[in-house]
């Protein structure tokens, strides 16, 4: 991954999932009543990109060739590939944290792919709030119930990506540490869209 230009937040999209329930990766989902619209890897990427963080790391696993192909026309945007993406979402986050340790970003800005309505105007508000330093920790908050996006300042990382294990993501990490809440109940839901009757539109 081309390394930032100075100290700056680095957006990075858990986007490795096989949606089980879905029918298949919802990275590859597209928005709109007929699916015909952007993927949601694109969306969930450039959310975070107009939020403020100049890169974005995009994390793949299944059909990982397919989502970088999606990533790849964007200029600001890489792919990894989580190796144990299948055993759950704290791996695929260890394996973006410890991409991101080689570049200059100050932290990492943690999205979902699954999250369609999380929108840039959510990611502007939470690094507004939090931060971008090395010790920012922080998440948005929806209707009181913590969601993403999730800051995690550099000083945090080995020990999160240490403490990720299966669908725990930082859950463990956030859970002894105290961190800021910011509400954003205003500008989206933040639900996980998990099967196919809960997709917008």
């Amino acid at each position: 991954m081309p390394l930032p230009t100075g100290p700056l937040p680095t957006g990075l999209l858990l986007a490795a999932g096989a949606g089980r329930r879905m029918g298949g990766p919802k990275a590859l989902l597209r928005s709109g009543s007929r699916q015909q619209g952007e993927p949601w890897v694109v969306s969930g990427a450039r959310a975070l990109h107009d939020g403020g963080c100049p890169r974005v790391l995009v994390v793949a696993g299944a059909e990982s060739e397919a989502v970088s192909q999606l990533v790849a026309p964007l200029p600001w945007a890489d792919v990894v590939v989580a190796e144990r993406w299948a055993e759950g979402m704290g791996p695929s986050l260890a394996t973006g944290l410890e991409a991101l340790t080689g570049t200059d970003a100050t932290c990492a800005v943690v999205g979902l792919v699954d999250t369609p309505d999380v929108g840039p105007a959510v990611v502007q508000r939470v690094l507004a709030e939090v931060g971008t330093s090395p010790a920012a920790l922080g998440r948005a908050a929806y209707q009181g119930v913590p969601g993403h996006p999730v800051v995690l300042g550099r000083e945090h990382w080995a020990d999160v990506a240490g403490s990720a294990r299966g669908d725990r993501g930082a859950r463990t990490y956030l859970a002894a540490h105290p961190h800021h809440l910011v509400e954003c109940g205003d500008l989206a839901t933040g639900a996980d869209v998990d099967t196919g009757d809960a997709l917008p539109g």
